[in-house]
């Protein structure tokens, strides 16, 4: 049986990477091969990414694609995606090229407030409680004050603090609820740095103030931001929509209507068609260096904001006007994490014209929409599959180590018959035979 190792972080690289070897492969020559082929051979470049994370043995890479023609708000921007799914670049850059010509994309931001929360409990007076939170309030932004300086000088900061009484959902639990406005930084670390002085000063208040005793359990940012939300949209006539693949453009558009209304209705068509819209979300966000999995939280808890699991994209057809909209949150930074440590990602800023963090909202959520409207395009008018099995067919052909003869030859077939992994791998056997 095999036995816990002790101290893994505490080895060298070579170390943790001959143990994993020992332990867990026949053909260890073969997997420290595959570990090593992976390595960037600029050994700074890769010392960087191995003190991204902890116990590091190689990098992981995804693709960074390119999607092209996106007009937002009259100016012309090329996106960069790190995904790897196949056709979503693809699709991204066919709706940008569908939009480019009826107006392009607009996109706002509506607001721009983050949430942090100190939880603690109580077990006196709750009249007591609220008015010792109110005498103390000024005492949380002064003991903070270290903490806020260079993002008040910046305009940003603290906005409020409040208590809310939780009392009802579970016995003596209470929360300091704060809001902040972070501007270009994603802020989770400045957020959780002034929580926990919030804590400590609502601790030391507490003993010398309050009867009972109150107790600190945790004391972290939310990634549900509701009041952070940035809202993107195309409208043109129904007659723009017109082309090869919608000869009949006002049954396009109310087919169009009636696929985002189920998905408004129906949670099981709902999660598979926002997490299409999340394919353009999280290719740009990993590309730009932010937290997917804080973006991928968030947005889908304001899909449930109803009690029902919903649509996040919406369209309506007014007056013989086509209109598609997405209104979702969106905490996003340009500063700090990865952008000025990453080479791809100040590469990716730098391609998007170095946004400013509610810039980079705007394209993401534009990024999202294109998504979904490629998809529901595809969906109501020639089926999802053609197209996505038309960009799969590579990744099959690469799956059975195919030829740059063969590859070329079946690319060629399949311009013109239907692609299943099936018929993939049949025409690949009969070309070998």
């Amino acid at each position: 049986m095999q036995k816990p190792v002790n101290g893994f972080s505490k080895l060298s690289k070579t170390e943790k990477i001959d143990w994993l070897l020992d332990t867990y492969f026949e053909d260890s020559e073969t997997a420290k091969a595959l570990i090593s082929q992976y390595w960037n051979d600029d050994t700074s470049l890769q010392q960087l990414h191995d003190e991204f994370i902890e116990n590091t043995i190689s990098n992981f890479y995804l693709p960074l694609g390119i999607a092209p023609n996106f007009l937002i708000n009259k100016e012309l921007y090329a996106i960069p995606m790190a995904i790897e799914e196949s056709s979503v670049v693809a699709a991204a850059s066919k709706a940008a090229k569908f939009w480019l010509d009826r107006g392009g994309f607009k996109a706002e931001v509506l607001s721009t407030q983050k949430i942090g929360q100190v939880h603690f409990t109580y077990e006196g007076n709750p009249d007591e409680l609220k008015a010792f939170i109110d005498t103390i309030k000024p005492r949380f932004f002064d003991d903070s004050a270290s903490i806020t300086k260079n993002m008040e000088k910046r305009g940003g900061g603290i906005l409020d603090i409040e208590l809310r009484d939780k009392t009802k959902e579970l016995k003596h639990y209470y929360q300091l609820h704060a809001t902040f406005d972070t501007l270009d930084a994603m802020g989770a670390n400045f957020i959780n740095s002034c929580l926990e002085q919030f804590a400590e000063t609502l601790k030391q208040e507490a003993k010398n103030h309050l009867e009972r005793d109150l107790t600190i359990v945790m004391s972290i940012l939310s990634n549900y931001v509701p009041e952070c939300i940035v809202k993107a949209e195309v409208s043109c006539s129904i007659d723009l929509l017109k082309e090869k693949d919608i000869p009949k453009p006002k049954v396009f558009a109310e087919k169009f209507k009636q696929a985002v209304t189920i998905a408004e209705v129906e949670p099981y068509r709902a999660v598979t068609h926002n997490k299409g819209i999340m394919n353009g979300i999280d290719a740009v966000v990993l590309a730009t260096g932010n937290d997917f999995r804080a973006v991928e939280a968030g947005i889908h808890a304001y899909a449930s904001k109803s009690g029902q699991y919903s649509s996040l994209t919406h369209c309506s057809i007014e007056n013989g006007v086509f209109k598609f909209w997405i209104e979702i949150p969106l905490a996003l930074g340009t500063v700090g994490g990865l952008t000025k440590l990453h080479p791809l990602v100040k590469f990716s800023l730098q391609l998007l014209k170095n946004p400013t963090a509610k810039s980079l909202m705007k394209i993401v959520a534009v990024a999202g929409l294109a998504q979904n409207f490629a998809a529901l395009k595809s969906l109501t008018t020639t089926g999802i599959q053609q197209g996505h099995m038309k960009m799969h067919l590579m990744n099959i052909l690469n799956q059975h180590e195919a030829t740059p003869l063969e590859k070329n030859k079946l690319l060629e077939y399949f311009k013109t018959n239907t692609v299943s992994h099936s018929e993939v791998v049949s025409k690949l056997k009969s070309l070998r035979n």
